[in-house]
């Protein structure tokens, strides 16, 4: 089972992910973000680096996010590569992701790739108003990515904005579930625990062929 998680920059995606990770349990469930999948520039001068568009399908090694989906569908393990977001390049390291009965893939772009789009068994967006979605990425970049304000508002009107509106918040039609940000937000992660802890129960319940 593939759960697609989609929805905007600081839309709180990876936080919803990671709840349903803790409560259903990391035994059953893994997290794959593709964030991890941003293609390297380690080729480019590093001036140029920060003025690339990172909000666009183009940005996203979608070949090999795609190829670990199904990879992970079919049982096996997969190495995810690691990103560092202050360089624009991608670690020496990796990360062993090993199959588990619930995969759930998030990030802002994974409904405009038709291919992702066709390996989610449930689709679910996080829809959050654009102001705090834009507080939240300031806070994160500026705390953890090594960014100036003046930056990340740079970022946010020359490609984050309007990549929004062109990519990802078109994509929301293709969600089953939506979730608004708001207070019945943990009422919403619980009922996807329910139904991925019935999902994993049904198909415990299905005779070997």
């Amino acid at each position: 089972m593939i759960i697609g998680i989609c929805g905007g920059t600081g839309s709180g995606k990876t936080t919803i992910a990671r709840k349903i990770v803790e409560a259903v349990g990391r035994e059953r469930v893994v997290l794959v973000e593709q964030d991890s999948y941003y293609r390297n520039l380690a080729d480019m001068p590093l001036d140029e680096r920060h003025q690339a568009n990172f909000d666009h399908p183009d940005s996203i090694d979608s070949d090999m996010l795609v190829n670990h989906l199904m990879r992970l569908k079919q049982g096996l393990k997969v190495e995810m590569p690691l990103y560092d977001f202050k360089t624009h390049t991608r670690s020496d390291q990796i990360e062993i992701i090993p199959p588990k009965p619930v995969v759930i893939v998030e990030g802002i772009l994974i409904f405009a790739e038709p291919r992702v789009l066709d390996l989610l068994d449930m689709r679910v967006y996080v829809d959050t108003p654009d102001d705090i979605r834009f507080i939240r990425r300031l806070r994160r970049d500026i705390a953890e990515r090594g960014r100036t304000v003046d930056s990340v508002i740079d970022q946010y009107y020359r490609t984050v904005r309007p990549m929004h509106f062109e990519f990802v918040e078109p994509s929301k039609r293709h969600a089953d579930i939506i979730i608004p940000e708001g207070s019945n937000t943990g009422i919403s992660v619980e009922l996807l625990c329910s139904l991925v802890r019935e999902k994993l129960l049904e198909e415990r319940s299905i005779p070997a062929q």
